[in-house]
């Protein structure tokens, strides 16, 4: 919005400029135009006054055909020429040239007579007066035509003047008049490209601070209210709707986060309560045999009793096994952080691993982040035996585990080419529960993704069924 608003009022204020250029350029035209057709009726004027003076003092008959003699036996037609430096030409009624007062400026060979639609003009234009404008060899002309009169004020003859459009003048005063316009301009544009940017920043710095805020706006945190100085009404009735919608937002997370926290209870319960039933059921029908089938004086007794036993001992491991799994998965992860050589905890922790095809690559022998060393190996080792699960069923299987550094953040890949996850499974693979296994609960994967989260990390993956599988946990490097 900032931007628009920067760049419409710079628009503007060009337009406006170019505006008045072009209205300026046209209004000098019509002023040299108006100059110019004054300019011609003046002379014309002044010399139909003579032309009249020679006819009230002339000894022969006024008569039209009798005019090149009245004015070329005292030569009065090139005396009048030569004063007012504009040649004449005096036509009959019918357009016919019988005077002139010589060539012209250029030679024009259309003189001889006068066009019949500039006759109508003039017979039908009041005050009996007609313009043209002409040009010859790319020389503009004005060309006016009028009667000349007897002593009864009868149409005698023609007169018609030829003027030469000599805008030299005109055009310098337009080149410096626009010259000085276009350096106004140009220091008033300066000037409002700087007014622009303070007035588009002024305007939208409210604006910027509710979607800077809004942006910084999350479900799972404190979002701060948003407080303006001095805002406009429009700022204001946004700001209260912003900080409304806060306030009923951390009532609903908060709801949210409660029913969550309770419904996962839920699921944990019935989790748990499944797994343990599961060794319970083949311990009570041992216990129910053995009660049954008991018989002290039987050989075999010692026998039975250790088989018994054993099946009991057995049970009771996988209770102990479920309650290790969950109590592992209920704890806070990276409680403890501390400066470590990622590469070097990688490796230990591949130490615990008999396979073979397990390789480990790292970029550098050295690179340092804040973690939780029990929890990054925890990590690390669930990713790794989910991948030696997942390549079981491989004839060649292959894992590969990476350490890179990525810019500020350092990558630990964990790369098998089992079986891969289909892409029905690949939203819930996270998720507390779930798993492809026959056994274990499916918590590995959701504890990974705790103790990454927990430490502004993230892990992801990316699988092709019937390819191979790559894990990715991204962790902050160390400051």
């Amino acid at each position: 919005m900032r931007t628009r608003i920067f760049f419409s009022m710079i628009l503007l204020i060009l337009g406006a400029s170019i505006l008045i250029g072009v209205l300026s350029v046209h209004q000098y035209k019509e002023e040299a135009e108006e100059y110019h057709t004054d300019r011609l009726l003046r002379k014309q004027d002044q010399i139909r006054a003579e032309i009249a003076y020679v006819l009230s003092a002339t000894t022969w008959p006024i008569e039209t055909y009798n005019l090149p003699f009245i004015f070329k036996a005292n030569e009065d037609i090139y005396r009048i020429s030569n004063v007012h430096k504009i040649p004449i030409k005096i036509y009959d009624l019918q357009g016919n040239l019988i005077v002139k007062s010589d060539d012209g400026f250029v030679k024009d060979t259309s003189d001889t007579f006068i066009a019949n639609e500039t006759l109508e003009n003039l017979a039908n234009t009041p005050g009996k007066r007609w313009v043209e404008h002409t040009s010859i060899d790319g020389v503009q002309y004005q060309q006016s035509y009028t009667y000349i009169n007897d002593n009864q004020f009868k149409p005698l003859a023609i007169l018609s003047l030829r003027y030469v459009e000599n805008d030299e003048f005109i055009t310098r005063e337009l080149d410096e008049f626009l010259r000085r316009l276009a350096e106004g301009y140009l220091f008033m544009f300066l000037v409002a490209i700087g007014l622009s940017y303070i007035l588009s920043r002024y305007i939208t710095k409210s604006l910027k601070t509710i979607s800077d805020q809004m942006v910084k706006t999350r479900l799972d945190k404190r979002n701060q209210r948003i407080n303006i100085n001095d805002p406009s009404e429009e700022i204001t009735n946004l700001v209260e709707a912003y900080n409304n919608m806060i306030d009923e937002l951390e009532t609903s997370a908060a709801k949210l986060a409660q029913g969550e926290r309770e419904q996962a209870w839920r699921e944990m319960a019935k989790q748990v309560a499944h797994e343990i039933k599961n060794p319970l059921t083949p311990m009570r029908l041992t216990v129910q045999s053995f009660q049954h089938r008991f018989d002290p004086a039987d050989p075999d007794i010692r026998k039975k009793v250790n088989e018994y036993s054993n099946t009991l001992i057995q049970q009771i491991d996988v209770m102990s096994a479920i309650a290790e799994t969950f109590s592992n998965f209920a704890k806070m992860p990276a409680q403890q952080t501390e400066t470590l050589n990622v590469p070097y905890v990688v490796k230990l922790a591949l130490d615990i691993f008999n396979e073979q095809f397990i390789t480990f690559y790292t970029e550098k022998e050295e690179i340092i982040a804040k973690f939780d060393r029990t929890q990054l190996i925890r990590v690390v080792t669930n990713l790794v035996k989910n991948a030696i699960q997942a390549t079981q069923d491989v004839e060649n299987p292959q894992i590969r585990v990476e350490v890179k550094n990525d810019k500020e953040r350092v990558c630990i890949l964990v790369i098998d080419n089992g079986m891969g996850i289909s892409d029905e499974n690949a939203p819930l693979i996270f998720q507390p529960k779930f798993t492809t296994k026959t056994s274990g609960m499916g918590l590995g994967l959701a504890m990974v993704k705790s103790i990454v989260e927990s430490c502004d990390g993230s892990v992801t993956f990316t699988s092709r069924t019937g390819t191979g599988t790559v894990f990715k946990v991204s962790l902050p490097l160390a400051d």
